[in-house]
């Protein structure tokens, strides 16, 4: 499928290729005017900087048309390419104390009999499904040894099979030959469908703080989800995280849930679930990134969500896409980069696997989220009726590796105190400067009312 296409709207053709698509998918019309600021690229054989820039300024227009709905005056949008593209890296810089790492000792690219094959064991169980699969202890010396009897396709399937996540490196053509990529071509990069009539559940916004009073029920993990709610935290909205009981990602935790409260519940549990449905009945969005059916299991399938709370707002997330023989994956950002081109893409002249140089599926496809959540609050203003949204990562990727390519630019300048707001942010790990926002809406101040904090602090309640 061919997302892209010329516009009219500012900035590189990259840019304005990416901005259209991604309103396309939205639902909306022409991007209306945007000015965007801030030299340098991020260096990648994709136009990663354009693609932070075009999500962040898709949920900027999202909201500046919701305003509009709301008070009849929609701000000007503003979007820094230089601060975007940083905010897909780090938005935090500790004063004092070190950010836990990113990965554990055994997550990484490994030379299989055949290939290449990423595995992700940040989670203790994904780690031990890996391990388990290959006889070896968690050093990297001895997964290397392991990994490199395997033909990488055998070794990615048997790792998922047993629980694990696991990748093997795919070039474009081979990913768009593929079952899944073939699959994931064929969807839309946000599929929309109706909703129950309900209320809107802005009663409390104000034209600068539009999402006031508004309660975001947030059922994500690393990473795409919780940049998603952190934006519209970011704007006034009330999110609720709920975590499993013995769930933590330490190295991505300072980062997400800012300006959330975190708690946790077990919706394994009939009397989670039970916690979980009252909850809902009084949230006004939800998202959510388990895979497909994933909450159908537990009793929480999209009708029962529309029916505890009429007029719900439900986006959700997936991996690998919501159709094909791997829609029930588990995938992140970093596998899916391996399984559709974009690490192999960079491979060219090197002689490992080569990323990107962000998570750039995962940033990306949570501004796409936020801003379907803010069209999803402009149509239930406009026709009383909720909506439910989808997307997927694989679906970013296709709409990265489908985008013009961008004129050479040099790497961005380093980043500085102007960089960052004014007074340090109290997290939970200790003070830190914040990185100011990507975004300006005119007289719409982006701004968090509480700092990161660790996940559990919280009740399950409203």
């Amino acid at each position: 499928m061919t997302d892209v296409a010329d516009t009219n709207a500012s900035g590189t053709p990259p840019f304005d290729a990416l901005l259209t698509a991604i309103r396309r998918a939205l639902g909306a019309g022409a991007a209306p005017p945007v000015v965007v600021t801030g030299a340098g690229a991020l260096p990648s054989v994709c136009p990663v900087s354009d693609l932070a820039a075009a999500s962040v300024a898709a949920a900027g227009l999202a909201l500046a048309e919701l305003v509009a709905a709301r008070f009849g005056s929609r701000p000007a949008v503003t979007v820094d390419r230089r601060l975007a593209a940083s905010w897909f890296a780090r938005s935090l810089i500790p004063q004092g104390w070190e950010l836990p790492p990113a990965w554990d000792a055994v997550a990484g690219d490994y030379r299989a009999a055949d290939g290449w094959i990423k595995l992700h064991t940040n989670a203790p169980h994904h780690r031990a499904a890996a391990l388990s699969v290959l006889g070896a202890a968690p050093e990297r010396a001895a997964v290397a040894e392991a990994v490199a009897r395997w033909r990488a396709d055998d070794l990615e399937a048997a790792i998922v099979t047993a629980g694990g996540c696991a990748a093997a490196m795919r070039s474009a053509a081979a990913w768009a030959a593929h079952p899944q990529g073939a699959a994931v071509a064929r969807e839309p990069l946000v599929d929309w469908q109706d909703g129950e009539a309900g209320p809107d559940g802005l009663a409390g916004a104000r034209p600068e703080r539009p999402l006031a009073g508004l309660r975001v029920l947030d059922l994500t993990r690393v990473l795409a989800g919780p940049v998603a709610t952190r934006v519209l935290a970011g704007y006034g909205a009330t999110v609720l995280r709920l975590d499993p009981p013995d769930w933590d990602e330490p190295g991505v935790l300072p980062e997400t849930t800012l300006g959330k409260a975190c708690a946790r519940l077990d919706l394994k549990d009939p009397a989670g679930r039970a916690r979980f449905e009252a909850l809902l009945a009084g949230a006004d969005v939800l998202v959510h990134g388990y895979r497909p059916d994933a909450l159908a299991r537990l009793g929480l399938g999209a009708a029962a969500r529309a029916r505890l709370r009429p007029g719900l707002v439900d986006v959700g997330l997936d991996a690998y896409g919501w159709t094909g023989p791997w829609r029930e994956r588990r995938g992140f950002d970093s596998l899916v980069q391996m399984s559709c081109g974009l690490a192999e893409a960079g491979m060219r002249g090197a002689d490992r696997p080569v990323p990107l140089p962000v998570q750039a599926l995962d940033h990306a496809t949570g501004y796409v989220m936020a801003a379907a959540v803010l069209h999803g609050l402009a149509r239930r203003l406009a026709t009383g009726r909720g909506c439910a949204a989808r997307t997927a990562l694989a679906r970013t990727a296709a709409l990265l590796l489908a985008a013009p390519p961008a004129p050479p630019e040099p790497a961005p300048a380093p980043l500085g105190p102007d960089d960052c707001m004014d007074a340090p942010e109290p997290t939970a790990w200790g003070p830190a400067l914040r990185l100011r926002p990507p975004i300006v809406l005119a007289g719409v101040p982006m701004r968090w009312d509480r700092p990161a904090g660790r996940l559990g602090t919280a009740a399950p309640e409203w």
